[in-house]
């Protein structure tokens, strides 16, 4: 079942009657663990949706979703791994692609980007029929050394993220500051970008570099690396450390609600991190109810947001807060 956009709405969008359109499996490729990145192409040029059986897939060239109103769905979070440094996933500058339940895993061999919606410079009007990528999930290391420059990019104007965890990882296999390697974890070029439940977490530099005009976030989840060696790996200039969520200095109008940004710097407890958010300081760059917090005086935080906000307290794990910004 497609469900239509809704604007301006609240509470429950399904009361049991089905709302929407009802896609029959015949208009799908049914992809199986072997299929190539040739095949699904092939039959995304022949005008079928996609639907993932749990597996895992290795891809030599991008999966390339050109069409309008393309849903790709995977089951038991199928998971994409790009060989050879390719973007596993590019959605062209088009309207209402729909991507979920998908988990695109780095590969050992560095990609420059991960997941990519829209082409760099893409300008499209899709307001009225938005792309939208739901439980659509990145990580990097884990199950083994990955690498990637930055696991997200959007371009496209309009695109809704609704829940997404971008992850560098801190434990499991192939795990370390240089051995899974990734920059940024999120960055929005496009505009009137819209993202709820967005979870991003230990990449290297920044994890989210927000661009775009008119952007909206409502709740973000954040840890720093954990496995910064010392202040000198992250010392961004004359900043210490750098931003979990940083807005372009070039940017007027953007709003967030409900953010946080934690730290646990277990490899060196000194490091001091000089803020969680950086924001140009504009009349329609908001903010609402945002914190930071040191995990048992791990590392610190300076600042809330830019310079403002008091340090966090020590060993005590309380959060500091700033409740609207600027």
């Amino acid at each position: 079942m497609v469900h239509p956009r809704q604007l301006n709405a609240r509470g429950v969008s399904w009361n049991g009657t089905p709302q929407g359109e009802s896609v029959p499996l015949s208009q799908f490729y049914v992809v199986k663990p072997g299929a190539t990145a040739q095949t699904i192409n092939a039959a995304v040029r022949q005008g079928l949706h996609l639907l993932f059986t749990p597996g895992v897939y290795h891809v030599n060239e991008p999966i390339e979703i050109n069409r309008a109103n393309t849903v790709v769905l995977g089951l038991g979070l199928a998971t994409i791994i790009p060989d050879n440094g390719v973007t596993a996933i590019k959605v062209g500058d088009v309207d209402g692609v729909k991507l979920a339940g998908l988990l695109v895993d780095a590969g050992t061999q560095n990609s420059s980007v991960l997941v990519q919606v829209g082409p760099e410079g893409a300008a499209a009007d899709h307001s009225a029929n938005p792309t939208s990528l739901q439980d659509v999930f990145v990580r990097v290391g884990g199950a083994g050394a990955g690498k990637a420059t930055t696991g997200m990019v959007v371009n496209s104007d309009d695109t809704i993220i609704d829940h997404t965890w971008l992850w560098r990882a801190d434990h499991g296999d192939g795990v370390g500051w240089e051995t899974n390697r990734s920059d940024y974890g999120l960055r929005v070029n496009g505009d009137d970008v819209l993202a709820t439940g967005l979870f991003v977490e230990h990449f290297n530099k920044y994890d989210v570099q927000w661009y775009g005009e008119n952007g909206k976030t409502i709740f973000f989840q954040n840890e720093k690396a954990y496995d910064a060696p010392n202040q000198a790996a992250i010392q961004n200039g004359d900043i210490k450390g750098y931003a979990a969520y940083k807005v372009g200095d070039s940017v007027t109008t953007h709003e967030g609600w409900g953010m946080g940004s934690y730290c646990y710097f277990n490899v060196d407890p000194t490091i001091r991190q000089q803020h969680g958010f950086q924001a140009p300081v504009k009349p329609g760059v908001k903010f609402h109810d945002l914190l930071v917090v040191s995990l048992g005086g791990q590392g610190q935080y300076d600042h809330v947001i830019n310079n403002t906000g008091s340090p966090t307290s020590g060993t005590s794990t309380i959060p500091s807060q700033v409740v609207s910004f600027p």
